[in-house]
């Protein structure tokens, strides 16, 4: 057997994580050093918390770096990347500068989480959802320095369930998104082109895009955001937490009236320092107060 692909995997968040084991699993490749973000304060308490590729990386039992500038601080990593075919970067959440992406001797490759061109940047999954699209997939890039423009190396296509939540098609993707991994660097890359002119762009999004108004939007489009956006940046009415909704009457649920006399059931709500209820529940203790 040939010897195995050596391999720089950068990658920070919950996504990345199917495809670095799937990497340390297969004997085709090894991977020599994990590069993450370095651990972030989280929560109200701002407890000091590793990154899920961290986590990974430790349980796993491989080298890692958590440079605060990779730019900068590349030349500091615990081996030469230049020495490795692949640098596979997923989810890393820091531009790579030129000069990085041209040190391994194959390709970066990049796993992004849509059929690009389309949805290029940093909120793929959560867009596709918004828009209501019927179907989504993952990309398999040789990364250059624009943002998800590179040449596209392999795709797969998966339909999107009618009542699918970010969370649900960010697993599917994610697991997906590893299966060709695998299969794309196991056999002689071929590039294909972006078409630029079909390309479309997403954001990363704040807390400013979780705001609901039920005065100008449709219950469709509200429950198009509480699917897509739970649990972040999560999504609000008149400062309640919108936690589940549906579109169609439930016995616990709060009906709320939306634009062009749509109709909105609210299954489960949070109001503001409280906590999860129904929204029949929390229409009662409306009512008492």
């Amino acid at each position: 057997m040939a010897n195995p692909l050596k391999i720089v995997f950068l990658g920070t968040s919950s996504f990345a994580v199917p495809c670095l084991k799937a990497l340390v699993n297969d004997p085709k490749f090894t991977v020599e050093l994990v590069i993450t973000q370095p651990d972030r304060p989280v929560g109200r308490k701002q407890t000091l918390t590793p990154p899920p590729v961290k986590i990974a990386a430790e349980e796993l039992g491989l080298p890692i770096f958590q440079p605060e500038n990779i730019n900068k601080e590349f030349h500091n990593c615990p081996l030469s990347i230049a020495h490795c075919p692949f640098l596979i970067v997923i989810s890393y959440g820091q531009i790579l500068s030129q000069e990085i992406l041209d040190l391994p001797s194959v390709a970066a490759v990049n796993v992004h989480a849509s059929l690009l061109p389309k949805y290029r940047g940093a909120s793929p999954i959560q867009h596709a959802l918004l828009s209501g699209e019927r179907e989504t997939g993952v990309t398999v890039q040789k990364m250059v320095k624009e943002l998800d423009a590179g040449p596209i190396l392999s795709q797969k296509r998966i339909l999107i369930g009618e009542r699918e939540t970010f969370v649900s098609l960010h697993e599917k993707l994610a697991t997906l998104g590893a299966e060709l991994l695998l299969e794309t660097l196991a056999s002689p890359l071929k590039e294909s082109e972006q078409n630029a002119s079909e390309a479309t762009f997403c954001k990363k999004l704040t807390r400013e895009d979780g705001k609901a108004d039920p005065k100008t939007m449709t219950a469709e489009t509200i429950d198009r955001m509480v699917r897509a956006l739970s649990p972040w940046p999560g999504v609000s009415i008149d400062e309640s937490k919108i936690l589940e909704t549906t579109l169609v009457p439930e016995k616990e649920a709060l009906e709320i009236p939306c634009a062009e006399g749509t109709k909105l059931f609210v299954t489960k709500i949070q109001p503001k320092n409280g906590k999860p209820m129904s929204g029949q529940a929390f229409a009662r203790g409306r009512k008492t107060h």
